[in-house]
Order: structure tokens, then C-alpha cells, then sequence
């Protein structure tokens, strides 16, 4: 079975087993997670959609770690003004692994 997620302002295509990462949850290691804001859900040929979300149908994960990504470079500048800006930002995120569908 397979199941579309949102979580973070995005959305996710999960099945038991995968391992996804995740906007950052407040939840610490080894905890687990239910979603219920389920958009789709497939299984053997069936579908079922939400409008927005699904009743009755969960996802349920479990926290493998917390950490925050590579460090990416924001660069501003003004050509001609002596204007140079640099910045570092580093996204934080949970990594996560789906146990199960819940129907």
C-alpha cells in the first residue's frame, strides 16, 4: 500500500519501509509519528482521494535522527556599489522511517 502525505507545507509519496527526510518535527529520537492529513492512498490497482484529506487512513513513522543539512551560501551584492553580503544557512531536518499504513 501506498499513500500520499503532506507534512511541512509538502508532500510525500511513502510505503512502508521507506526512509524520507522531513521539514523539521519536534519530536525527539526513536519516537513515533502519526500523519493524518493523507491526500491518497493506493493499493493492488484501487485509489481512493481526499478532497482535501482522507478519513480513517494514517501513516505511521519513526524518528531515526534530527540534524541539519549541508551549509548553503546566500550571496548578495550590487554591482558598481561596493555592496557584498554573504550569509550561511544550514536547513534543519528529521529523518524518518514509515512503519506502517494504517487503514
Amino acid at each position: 500500500m501506498q499513500a500520499i502525505m503532506e507534512t511541512g507545507g509538502k508532500q510525500y509519496r511513502v510505503q512502508p519501509g521507506d526512509i524520507i527526510y522531513i521539514e523539521k518535527l519536534e519530536a525527539e529520537d526513536g519516537a513515533t509519528v502519526t500523519f493524518d492529513k493523507i491526500l491518497a492512498a493506493f493499493d493492488d490497482g484501487r485509489s481512493k482521494f481526499g478532497s482535501p484529506y482522507l478519513e480513517g487512513i494514517a501513516v505511521e513513522g519513526r524518528v531515526i535522527k534530527t540534524g541539519k543539512g549541508k551549509k548553503i551560501r546566500v550571496y548578495k551584492y550590487k554591482a558598481k556599489k561596493n555592496y557584498r553580503r554573504t550569509q550561511g544557512h544550514r536547513q534543519p531536518y528529521t529523518k524518518l522511517q514509515i512503519d506502517r499504513i494504517v487503514v
